[in-house]
């Protein structure tokens, strides 16, 4: 019987980078810094330009290989992703407040200089109804960079060389 006081598997996760482009064709990059915090970088899409750094989330390996990533940002918006390296795919889902859906431009910056932003944005709304968007992506870089790395998502994806997206193993 699980409850919810049983400890959650430890995630391997922690030191991963990931490049990986859903279904609808937006590119995401995720670094896992260690158990409780990811940066990322948002290459194409909705809110494409976007990059954050020291994200708290809770993650968990809910089986042998088969993670579990989710929070909630400043925003308002609130992301799922299950993340299955061996089989190079992941599902995520993203739930955007209608603000964003309708305007996601005012978020396509370095997030952490703009945090009082952000949730002021986010107050002022509109929240509902929520964009949901779920899709799976295939994974086309993981690689362990270490844990705590600062310099792993460190420029924004404008600043990154032409040919980055093009990185797979």
């Amino acid at each position: 019987m699980v409850t919810t006081t049983d400890t959650t598997r430890i995630s391997t996760l922690a030191g991963h980078r990931f490049l990986y482009t859903y279904a609808n064709g937006w590119t995401y990059e995720m670094y896992v810094k260690n158990d409780h915090t990811i940066d990322y970088r948002i290459h194409s899409g909705h809110v494409g330009g976007r990059w954050v750094r020291d994200q708290h989330v809770d993650l968990v390996e809910l089986v042998p290989g088969v993670h579990k990533v989710s929070w909630t940002e400043p925003t308002g918006t609130s992301v799922v992703v299950n993340v299955m390296p061996e089989a190079r795919r992941l599902h995520g889902t993203i739930f955007f407040p209608h603000w964003i859906e309708l305007d996601g431009s005012t978020t396509v910056l370095y997030q952490n200089d703009h945090l009082d932003e952000m949730r002021a944005l986010r107050d002022q709304g509109p929240t509902y109804p929520i964009y949901v968007v779920p899709e799976f992506a295939d994974i086309q870089l993981f690689e362990h960079v270490g844990v705590d790395d600062e310099s792993v998502i460190s420029v924004a994806p404008e600043d990154l060389p032409a040919d980055f997206l093009t990185r797979r193993n």
